[in-house]
């Protein structure tokens, strides 16, 4: 599946990427060569449905994609204003028939994504070397994800569109299932040293000089525990995976029963569920830093004044935020805002946090001037998670009026539950911990000696849905082409829940 379209950039607009670059560039941000494209809005949802790449492997889900982003903008619930591609040059697109106060927006939000994009490190992850001679991250993902979509048409011309079709939804329902850390670790395990190398497999006692000193030294409890731990680590060691890998698409990948078709097809979908990792992870800080320099560069910089009021009209509605709803701009541009206020006022360190007086805290103010060095440490270091847990305080919970909100089964509707801080903090990151997915890991590939795959749910307070458990138990099964198991917990109680092929079951472990 490909797009192609006369997208020139008219010589207006091309005036003002100019002269905007210019001016982020003079602000501090650093980023990659960027292109930009118009479209129109019926191009733009067809490439946003394709993930903001104009070719992607054939599959039905982006025509359903297409059809509800058409739907959403001709009912006027909608509209795409930029989409930007993290790639090296990066490419943003412009919907055609913006006015040119939209355009100057979309720019300067565009480039503020593109320097978070370069130097945030959630984003080393999808670079794919380094050129020599600039040194540069080379980070060709356009090109990637147009080889993944001609090798998935490629075997559709051969196996059939329907097998195809079939497996990549089972992928699809498994996507999710990678783990985040990975891409940080040591590709290989540490090699061990020459003393644990001649380390017998034998129990670690204590050294005893006298042997009448031996039932003290060594205490027939702590050899109890030492046996334990070999015959531990001994059938550790025949279990496969040593430990529980996250990683499951990756473990399928390497080790599930798979032709050569469905072998390429499955690595297609995790190479690209690793590439959109990234920005799952830093939703809310990189729309926050790309709204935080459009709004100063447009208001200092950019915009003249029979601009102001059409730019402030498209930004209110940008940061706007409907009850119960998280606006993942608004939070993002005001928490960086605090940040700069606490750092430019000295309000950091161990004397502001041991002050307890109200007074003294509201006039306190060092003129230390480090808060623009701070938020660019920020964007650099953190992702959402890291974010909200280091710097969301109590002051900026009760200035932006956060609240945390459930479903009150007397008054049958969703109720304000809270607005401490500590519970507001805890639930908000809850949802971002890993985007509220739950944590699978492969713990058996042998279960009970059978080639039978088992998996534990890493269980925080909240259960399965029952449904989705078996689709996904489903799609795992299609991939092992064996009966699969899942320990979990369910209303308080330790359940498993098995898929052998043609029946799910759920018994209490």
């Amino acid at each position: 599946m490909s797009l192609a379209y006369e997208r020139r950039l008219p010589d207006y607009l091309r005036a003002q990427q100019v002269a905007i670059e210019g001016i982020a560039k003079e602000a501090g941000l650093e980023f990659f060569p960027l292109m930009f494209e118009v479209l129109g809005y019926d191009q733009m949802n067809e490439i946003a449905a394709f993930g903001g790449f104009p070719t992607r492997y054939p599959h039905w889900r982006f025509g359903m994609e297409y059809e509800q982003l058409k739907k959403s903008h001709e009912y006027g619930l909608s509209k795409i204003y930029e989409m930007v591609i993290n790639n090296n040059p990066s490419i943003a697109y412009l919907l055609e028939g913006n006015s040119i106060v939209d355009q100057k927006l979309v720019m300067a939000h565009v480039y503020a994504h593109v320097d978070f994009f370069k130097n945030n490190f959630a984003f080393k992850v999808t670079d794919q070397g380094v050129d020599r001679r600039t040194g540069e991250p080379i980070r060709k993902w356009l090109d990637t994800f147009a080889n993944h979509g001609s090798i998935v048409r490629r075997w559709a011309r051969r196996i059939g569109v329907e097998p195809v079709e079939r497996f990549i939804d089972a992928c699809l329902s498994l996507e999710n299932l990678i783990d985040p850390q990975k891409p940080f670790r040591p590709s290989r395990a540490p090699e061990k040293s020459e003393e644990e190398e001649a380390l017998p497999e034998e129990l670690r006692l204590l050294r005893v000089d006298r042997d009448y000193m031996e039932s003290f030294i060594n205490p027939e409890e702590f050899v109890q525990a030492e046996r334990e731990r070999v015959a531990e680590e001994k059938a550790r060691a025949k279990r496969f995976p040593e430990s529980p890998d996250r990683d499951v698409l990756g473990f399928l990948l390497v080790n599930a029963p798979l032709e050569r078709w469905e072998r390429e097809v499955l690595n297609v979908i995790r190479r690209e569920a690793y590439y959109y990792l990234p920005q799952m992870q830093t939703k809310i800080m990189n729309e926050g830093w790309a709204t935080y320099w459009h709004s100063r560069l447009m208001t200092e910089k950019i915009c003249d004044g029979s601009e102001i009021i059409d730019y402030a009209d498209r930004c209110a509605g940008v940061l706007a935020t409907s009850p119960g709803q998280l606006n993942p701009y608004k939070l993002g541009v005001e928490l960086y805002r605090h940040i700069e206020r606490r750092w430019d006022r000295g309000q950091f360190g161990r004397e502001w946090d041991e002050c307890q007086d109200y007074a003294t805290r509201a006039g306190w103010d060092r003129r230390t001037g480090l808060g623009q060095k701070k938020i660019f440490e920020v964007r650099a270091l953190y992702t959402d998670v890291t974010f909200i847990d280091e710097f969301l305080t109590p002051d900026f919970v009760a200035e932006q009026k956060l609240y945390a909100f459930g479903w009150s089964e007397r008054n049958d509707r969703y109720e304000i539950e809270t607005r401490q801080f500590r519970e507001v903090k805890s639930k908000l990151l809850t949802q971002l911990t890993n985007a509220g997915n739950p944590i699978i890991r492969v713990l058996d590939a042998n279960h009970e000696n059978r080639t039978e795959l088992l998996f534990e749910h890493d269980h925080q307070g909240v259960d399965l849905r029952l449904d989705w458990a078996q689709e996904v138990l489903a799609a795992l099964n299609r991939v092992w082409k064996r009966p699969v198991e899942l320990y979990t917990v369910a209303e308080e109680k330790p359940t498993v829940l098995r898929y052998d092929g043609s029946e799910h079951t759920r018994q209490s472990r």
